[in-house]
């Protein structure tokens, strides 16, 4: 691990995570547009380009039924990359800085209290995985390079 992403760690373990507990899952539910050209959430939901998102928050990464992950995003998987609502909110303000190697094109989300929103209305589609990703070991942040 690098002295960076150590720090990093080190940051965000001390961070307050109040935004993630306060999302408003309906302005999320609005947010959500931004990501719906690649990912569909709800009942028949199909992967398009990114893989369906209902049950991400507490899901491992790479674990989505019939899509074809990048690399970057399976090693991760393997590594033990959960998705909480603190790494969701990592990756998603920045996704290619944040892992490098994804295939995500999307270049985030930079306001906080939107990437809370949206973590919100995504465990509204979660049924308690969150629960389930707290109980986990949390994993580190990708390794840079």
């Amino acid at each position: 691990m690098t002295s960076k992403t150590l720090l990093a760690a080190l940051i965000l373990a001390a961070a307050p995570l109040a935004a993630q507990a306060e999302g408003d899952p309906a302005a999320g539910e609005k947010s959500f547009r931004k990501c719906s050209a690649c990912h569909q959430v709800g009942e028949g939901a199909k992967n398009k380009v990114g893989p369906v998102l209902n049950g991400v928050v507490g899901r491992a990464a790479a674990t989505a039924p019939e899509f074809k992950y990048s690399k970057a995003m399976a090693e991760q998987g393997e590594a033990g990359l959960v998705w909480t609502a603190e790494t969701l909110a990592e990756f998603i303000e920045n996704p290619k800085k944040w892992m490098p190697g994804t295939k995500m094109a999307f270049p985030g989300i930079k306001k906080p209290e939107e990437r809370a929103d949206l973590i919100a209305y995504l465990e509204t589609l979660s049924d308690g995985a969150d629960t389930a990703a707290e109980a986990a070991p949390a994993a580190a942040a990708p390794a840079e390079g």
